[in-house]
């Protein structure tokens, strides 16, 4: 009886802190819903329960999409997102595959390069990388946004540590059946790891979707921006419309949510299966 008591207790703690920890996630969320409804003297007010607009209206809607051009914005944005998880996909699915179950000449060297990449910030890379889209005559392109996502170090160690976990009976019965390296990749090796290449996928979706400082060095026209350069935009030098810059959040995470309705069970199994965090 007492165990019982002790475990309906740890149950009921646990699942008190789970829900605090809910709520106070939200808060923010709700918070910018709230705000894009108000006006700019409610948003800027120092009155703390202020909380709910005192009339729910829609202009900072529609002020924020007469100013913007949100379908340019999404199409930049998805661009980006598909094209940097295709390339990451498979740079990584093929190097991941060689570090993990090749023997050649230089892998410890090229693995340790791979490790260093992932132990020093990325934007010491900043500078070589926008010399090099800058010498290629790509800037404000679409390719200047894809640049930093061509190859991943994480996502090459992420599919290497997945590829090291199936056995080798696999390559060695492919052998057997005449099957070259490259078959043995495409049509045994990979399909098997599926679920760490979703995981990598989300990963480099989300990412891409935050990546803020490298569209903002290499695209100083708008025609070519995504979502995050064009929301930091509206913040001023000496004044912010919260209003309209909370509209414009909530219509800019419209895609990400979209996906996530669309992707939500290989979300979850890819996230449990690798057992990576958000």
């Amino acid at each position: 009886m007492e165990n019982k008591k002790q475990n309906k207790t740890t149950n009921a703690v646990i699942f008190a802190l789970l829900v605090i920890g809910s709520i106070s996630m939200l808060i923010p969320f709700l918070w910018m819903i709230l705000t894009a409804f108000k006006t700019q003297t409610e948003a800027t007010s120092i009155n703390p329960f202020i909380i709910f607009p005192s009339r729910f209206n829609l202009d900072s809607f529609s002020a924020i999409t007469s100013n913007m051009p949100f379908g340019l914005l999404y199409f930049n944005t998805l661009v980006l997102i598909a094209g940097r998880v295709l390339c990451a996909v498979l740079t990584a699915a093929m190097a991941g595959y060689a570090l993990g179950r090749l023997n050649f000449a230089g892998k410890a060297v090229c693995f340790g390069l791979v490790l260093f990449q992932m132990m020093v910030p990325s934007q010491i890379f900043i500078l070589p990388q926008y010399l090099m889209v800058s010498g290629l005559g790509m800037l404000n392109s679409h390719f200047a946004l894809l640049f930093p996502g061509l190859v991943t170090a994480f996502g090459t160690f992420l599919l290497r540590q997945s590829f090291m976990t199936l056995p080798k009976d696999m390559e060695e019965a492919a052998r057997i059946d005449g099957c070259n390296i490259g078959q043995t990749f495409l049509f045994i090796m990979m399909p098997l790891v599926r679920s760490g290449m979703v995981a990598l996928g989300i990963f480099t979706a989300l990412f891409a979707f935050k990546d803020l400082m490298w569209p903002l060095i290499v695209n100083f026209k708008q025609k070519t921006i995504p979502l995050s350069a064009a929301l930091a935009k509206l913040q001023g030098q000496f004044s912010t419309n919260f209003p309209e810059l909370m509209a414009a959040s909530i219509l800019a995470i419209i895609p990400m949510i979209v996906i996530y309705l669309i992707f939500q069970k290989q979300f979850i199994q890819g996230i449990a299966t690798t057992g990576g965090k958000l």
